[in-house]
């Protein structure tokens, strides 16, 4: 879903110009400009009446509107309608009119010419907090389809648990039912998405690391397109580089992939940092792998009690995936969720690597088999957390679009595994 843009110009000249500049925006749908404060209340009223998802997440509303001046419009709009983001463009992008902006209730301040890059980040911001607050408010169940996607991290209680294979099949689940996805890799000293991939590509995250705003256009620098269409963030290829990835620069990287994205799938890795763990407090759902083995299962418990003594996901809030399941081991689902005080996937994934051998060794997992139960369990474990698209048309389309053996995920069904 676009950001729609209600542009609020009265000069005709000058509503080209912004209106042009919109379209290039990316994901953005900028609505016909409105000429004056009236028609601007009239029409946010009408949109309202139907429905706060019908309102424009982003107004930009330009100095010389009338017949209301623009800080007195900008007052109205916030109290109002205080789900849409407000941002003024003005030739005095001064401190004096900046401060009465924000007391009025914009998100922001665009300066006169204008540029592309601070209009971008000001629409992406304010677009951003619009869809918080819609969230917040409970409003509409479409709140993730836009700037403010679902954020998931994988990470595991040890090395060697199946972290990446898991990111990178709930990403390829994800993308094949139709979710604008992306896939980082914050296992920055030892990341290996691009190995299980096969992917080359001569950027990664620490490009992003030193910068303070990040555009639209400079995480697309940093992404890489993958055949899948996953949008891919890579570890650096040089581990110590790592290390030049801090907590604020995370933060700054996951805010902005959730604007960009429906779905952010993050491969944290096994080895705790600030880097990882804002991460992991920031995402919408925290997966923890682990194998049904005692050295495995007290890692698993050892992680969540770190994660809940640094404050960054309580141990309710955690949800631990079994790997390598088989009915014959002793340690079963329910006693892991007995012993970690988290909750455990319904859907458990298979011990049988002899499917994922040739795959791994090729490096190509987007090329694992349909009929592979692995991959049919990691596809249902995307359809368990949300994070595939149902399909339209009901029980009649019910295969992932470009993986016709892959049934049943887009309805989130999930095989319980004893």
């Amino acid at each position: 879903m676009s950001t729609r843009i209600l542009p609020v110009v009265g000069d005709a000249d000058a509503a080209r110009s912004i209106t042009t500049l919109l379209s290039q925006l990316p994901d953005a749908e900028p609505a016909a400009p409105v000429g004056d404060s009236t028609s601007l209340i009239d029409t946010l009223a009408r949109l309202a009446a139907e429905s706060i998802d019908e309102l424009p997440e982003v107004v930009l509303v330009h100095e010389r509107i009338g017949p209301v001046p623009a800080l007195e419009l900008i007052r109205e709009v916030a109290l109002r309608f205080p789900a849409v983001g407000v941002i003024l463009v003005t030739t005095d992008a001064g401190p004096g009119l900046f401060a009465a902006a924000m007391d009025s209730g914009a998100r922001g301040l665009v300066g006169l010419p204008l540029s592309y890059e601070e209009l971008a980040q000001r629409v992406q911001a304010a677009a951003a907090w619009s869809v918080g607050v819609r969230r917040h408010l409970g409003q509409g169940a479409d709140v993730f389809t836009g700037p403010g996607g679902t954020v998931v991290t994988v990470s595991g209680a040890k090395g060697g648990v199946g972290t990446t294979m898991v990111a990178v099949q709930l990403a390829l689940a994800a993308r094949a039912s139709g979710m604008n996805t992306a896939l980082a890799d914050l296992d920055l000293q030892a990341g290996d998405i691009a190995s299980y991939l096969d992917v080359q590509f001569r950027r990664s995250i620490v490009d992003l690391a030193s910068i303070q705003d990040i555009s639209p256009r400079v995480l697309q620098d940093a992404v890489y397109l993958h055949p899948s269409g996953i949008g891919m963030l890579l570890a650096p290829g040089e581990g110590e580089r790592g290390e030049e990835v801090n907590e604020r620069s995370v933060r700054q990287i996951v805010s902005a992939l959730r604007n960009r994205y429906e779905v952010v799938v993050i491969d944290c890795g096994t080895q705790m940092n600030s880097a990882n763990a804002a991460a992991i407090e920031m995402a919408d759902t925290t997966l923890l792998l682990t194998t049904p083995d005692v050295v495995s299962v007290r890692a698993a418990k050892r992680m969540v009690r770190l994660w809940d003594r640094l404050q960054i996901r309580k141990a309710e809030e955690t949800v631990i995936v079994v790997n390598r399941h088989t009915r014959s081991t002793e340690i079963q689902p329910p006693l892991i969720e007995r012993i970690t005080s988290t909750r455990v996937a319904r859907v458990t994934i298979p011990a049988n690597f002899k499917e994922l051998q040739a795959a791994v060794d090729a490096g190509r997992m987007q090329d694992l088999e349909s009929k592979s139960t692995v991959k049919q369990a990691m596809w249902g474990l995307a359809g368990e957390l949300g994070l595939v698209r149902a399909p339209e048309g009901g029980e009649k389309n019910t295969k992932l679009k470009g993986d016709r053996g892959s049934v049943g995920v887009l309805r989130g069904r999930s095989r319980q595994q004893d």
